[in-house]
């Protein structure tokens, strides 16, 4: 498996590129990394060093991939933060021509845009157009809950109400669609859950809740969740399953060791071989 994918780099820590790329290589897909940032660090720090990389920059370094012949061989193209409005333009540029070149090339969108504790923190125009023009061009969509109402305009809370936000968001496109940070009122203490919706039903995974923020949780989530899926011929269950496995054991080790940034390459062998200590309960 190929995935070409489109994101931010940090030299510090792990988000964008530098959370995504090394788990996807650690279950042996081979990733082509293209940078929209180069950050000393992520901003959550409120301080940061380094060069926001131009649409026509990006733009050329893809031309440079796809001058190598290798379009026809990419399976999968993922982006996750678009920074600015000119980068939307790139990826929705660059999934055209990857499909023409392979039609059973897949994008997917992690359509980052805040969360529910606070709230929307991209530039204002992000969300329009992430909604008018990013959406209807992904197959598969990886919101956390606050975005999946966001982009939707509902307010999803209840299996029932989250699935119902699922369904008007794949009817404007995307086939697949992963919710992560689904905090529905009547779920156990303590806890939080993902729910994955397609064509065949919808699934939903209960893990226990570990009081962090963890940067970068989202990007690896949703390049596990993309290449399994992808890698499994579209069985959500197990995708889900490998996914919340791995995620889990990964903010486990990074919220035990103390530390602010991902124990990204200590929890490689979560990646590799996820211990799927959680079941997964189909709800529809």
């Amino acid at each position: 498996m190929k995935v070409l994918s489109i994101q931010s780099a940090v030299a510090y820590g792990h988000v964008g590129n530098s959370a995504a790329v090394f788990p996807l290589q650690r279950i042996g897909v081979e990733v082509l990394p293209v940078y929209t940032v180069n950050f000393s660090n992520h901003t959550g720090y409120g301080a940061w060093r380094g060069p926001l990389i131009s649409p026509d920059d990006v733009a050329a370094v893809i031309a440079g991939i796809e001058d190598r012949g290798v379009f026809p061989q990419i399976d999968v193209v993922l982006s996750g933060y678009q920074g600015g409005e000119g980068i939307a333009d790139v990826i929705i540029d660059t999934v055209a021509r990857v499909k023409k070149a392979n039609p059973d090339a897949v994008y997917a969108c992690d359509p980052v845009m805040g969360n529910a504790k606070s709230g929307c923190f991209v530039a204002p125009a992000i969300p329009e157009l992430l909604r008018g023009r990013v959406v209807p061009v992904a197959d598969i969509l990886t919101p956390n809950q606050f975005e999946l109402g966001f982009l939707t305009g509902t307010e999803p809370g209840s299996i029932d109400s989250t699935l119902e936000s699922a369904d008007v968001l794949r009817g404007r496109g995307p086939q697949t669609i992963l919710v992560t940070s689904v905090e529905r009122p009547d779920r156990e203490s303590d806890t939080i859950e993902m729910m994955v919706v397609d064509d065949n039903g919808a699934w939903i995974v209960q893990t226990p809740l570990i009081p962090m923020k963890a940067n970068g949780s989202g990007d690896v989530t949703a390049a596990l969740f993309t290449a399994h899926y992808r890698r499994s011929g579209g069985d959500a269950a197990d995708a889900l399953a490998r996914t919340a496995s791995s995620v889990f054991d990964l903010l486990t080790n990074t919220y035990e060791s103390g530390s602010r940034e991902l124990r990204l390459i200590e929890s490689q062998e979560a990646y590799a071989h996820p211990r799927l200590q959680f079941g997964v309960r189909q709800v529809r």
